[in-house]
């Protein structure tokens, strides 16, 4: 329970942490917090317009519109939290070798942060649920408990990829590149009913057994059909999530010890 223990003692530092991740994604830019909703809006229109054609409409008798918002924007938070935590420890070697504090506040901070822009981002599909008559239902109060399973497995997996990438230099390479292949292996620019098992094999099974086609699913299911997520396929998610986060605290925690040796190794070379 020490870890509980050292976030609360440091929560002063987590909180100004997040408060300096969020404006330093939009320091020096003219429109700053707005790109929290032009970022993913300006997505949504370039698949709205380009993949009907692709796809022969992408997803036939719904709104693709409200498709894809629904799942941009999941996929974003996911993917620019990743992204931001692979290298928030390297970003941040000068104070670790100068400071003590729990590291593992570091990567958690990117993912709160990218939790704010997610839900301010949320304001989008608000309006557009509301301003194309999809509306809204009561069943959109499951998005927090989707988003605590989502945050889990992007904290675990920050974890890992913020301890590894101090002592592998190319993993913040690999990681986009991996990212850029999940995006196609996830529904959300395309409906996975398109697909069949028997047409599609092996990728069919991945992209199902994809846990983020299980949570973009249920964030649709909460604003797009207005219906509960699939609680049985989100809970194993949850489980699996949970496993993230212990063995990337265990894997984060072990590789901790050689982070003040690494980084000057980092500087010294640079």
């Amino acid at each position: 329970m020490s870890i509980f223990k050292n976030l609360y003692n440091y929560r002063e530092l987590l909180k100004t942490n997040v408060k300096k991740d969020i404006r330093g994604r939009y320091k020096g830019s003219f429109l700053g917090i707005l790109w929290s909703f032009l970022n993913p809006l300006l997505q949504v229109v370039v698949y709205w317009i380009v993949f009907p054609y692709l796809f022969g409409r992408g997803v036939t008798g719904e709104n693709y519109l409200i498709y894809l918002i629904t799942g941009i924007i999941p996929w974003t938070f996911f993917m620019t939290s990743v992204n931001m935590g692979t290298s928030s420890i390297k970003a941040n070697g000068g104070i670790i070798k100068k400071v003590y504090f729990p590291r593992e506040i570091i990567p958690l901070s990117q993912v709160l942060s990218g939790i704010v822009n997610f839900l301010i981002s949320c304001l989008i599909i608000i309006i557009f649920c509301i301003g194309t008559g999809t509306g809204l239902s009561y069943h959109v109060i499951a998005v927090f408990p989707i988003l605590i399973v989502q945050s889990l497995l992007t904290l675990g997996i920050a974890l890992i990829l913020s301890a590894v990438d101090v002592y592998v230099q190319d993993i913040e390479n690999i990681v986009a590149f991996i990212l850029n292949m999940l995006m196609y292996g996830t529904p959300i620019i395309y409906h996975l009913s398109q697909f069949s098992a028997s047409s599609a094999g092996i990728l069919y099974t991945l992209i199902t057994i994809n846990p983020l086609t299980t949570i973009i699913g249920s964030y649709r299911n909460a604003f797009m059909y207005h219906q509960w997520p699939d609680f049985a396929a989100l809970g194993l998610v949850f489980v699996f999530s949970l496993v993230v986060v212990i063995v990337g605290y265990i894997i984060f925690k072990k590789l901790e010890k050689g982070f003040e040796e690494e980084l000057l190794v980092l500087v010294v070379w640079l």
